[in-house]
């Protein structure tokens, strides 16, 4: 009991880390239409800036300051280089941001190495939060669910409570009317793509402290959270949300589950069929956890296209 106590922890605090990572490409998505394929480098890029701040001005300050510099790094790419290729279409915008990808990835590796750097969690906050059976849980990852809860919070308020939020939602439906109204529509987007960017450095600033934060963290986190959006619907908060605990839960439970699917359909009298059949039915599903979030995106795409909480189109 108290191991699936542990593992839907860390499956809810994995799933509010790729919510954390998500939002800022659901939120560019939805206000811009852009799907942002170099987004996950700036969740690199913020912890590259944590840590590199981190032992000139403490840990909080520096995760602050790193949030800010990826959303001024996020607007200069919107502003020098996605609007110029705006108007030619998506497909012009994911061949920008899969090279942007790459030169950001390129640029930490000639800065810093092609090895991880030893960012870690500061001293106060490396402690139990709390001890069951003998095993203490991370004080840190209760922190960072803590964080990611707040995001999603202020966000929400944001957009949906807000002067801002309303201006916001205006420009992607009316820009023109917008315009009339007195608001530079292209200055609300390079907002938009500047806090988008700032929501992925600070999930970078703050996981990279916990995880490992090296070259690769970028690649290794980005395929989840495309598949986090399209789960949960583009351009959808609360899908992105949802999609990221289902699979953050999903995920983390499959890991300390030691059958096979053959065991689990033995229970309904089928146990001489799967073994038949053999392949993937035989394999145990903890070693088949890493998949399971592409089988539920396969089902998502074929039951609801749109995404769990997406608008059909």
């Amino acid at each position: 009991m108290e191991a699936l106590l542990f593992a839907l922890l860390n499956g809810l605090i994995y799933g509010l880390l790729l919510f954390m990572v998500s939002a800022g490409l659901t939120l560019i998505f939805g206000m811009m239409g852009v799907l942002n394929f170099a987004h996950a480098s700036f969740y690199m890029l913020g912890a590259y800036f944590a840590y590199t701040l981190q032992g000139l001005m403490g840990f909080g300050p520096a995760v602050v300051v790193a949030t800010l510099l990826a959303g001024g790094v996020g607007a200069v790419v919107e502003r020098f280089f996605l609007r110029r290729v705006h108007h030619h279409g998506h497909a012009h915008e994911l061949l920008l941001t899969f090279g942007l990808s790459f030169i950001i990835a390129e640029g930490i590796k000639l800065l810093f190495g092609n090895f991880p750097v030893d960012y870690q969690v500061p001293a106060a906050l490396d402690g139990p939060a709390f001890v069951l059976s003998g095993q203490q849980y991370p004080l840190y990852r209760l922190l960072m669910g803590g964080v990611a809860l707040a995001m999603f919070a202020l966000l929400y308020l944001l957009l949906t409570r807000t002067r801002v939020g309303i201006i916001v939602r205006s420009a992607i439906y009316k820009p023109r009317m917008v315009e009339a109204l007195g608001h530079n529509v292209q200055l609300v987007f390079m907002g938009v793509f500047g806090v988008g960017a700032a929501l992925a450095g600070l999930a970078g600033a703050v996981a990279g402290a916990f995880y490992t934060t090296s070259p690769n963290m970028a690649l290794e986190i980005g395929v989840m959270v495309f598949v986090v959006v399209v789960v949960g619907g583009l351009g959808s908060l609360g899908g992105a949300m949802l999609a990221s605990l289902l699979i953050g839960v999903l995920t983390s439970v499959a890991v300390g589950i030691d059958h096979s699917l053959a065991d689990l359909l033995a229970l309904v009298g089928a146990r001489d069929w799967a073994h038949s059949v053999g392949g993937l039915l035989t394999l145990k599903i903890s070693s088949l956890s890493a998949t399971l979030p592409f089988v539920l995106m396969l089902l998502v795409l074929l039951l609801r296209p749109q995404g769990l909480m997406g608008d059909k189109t």
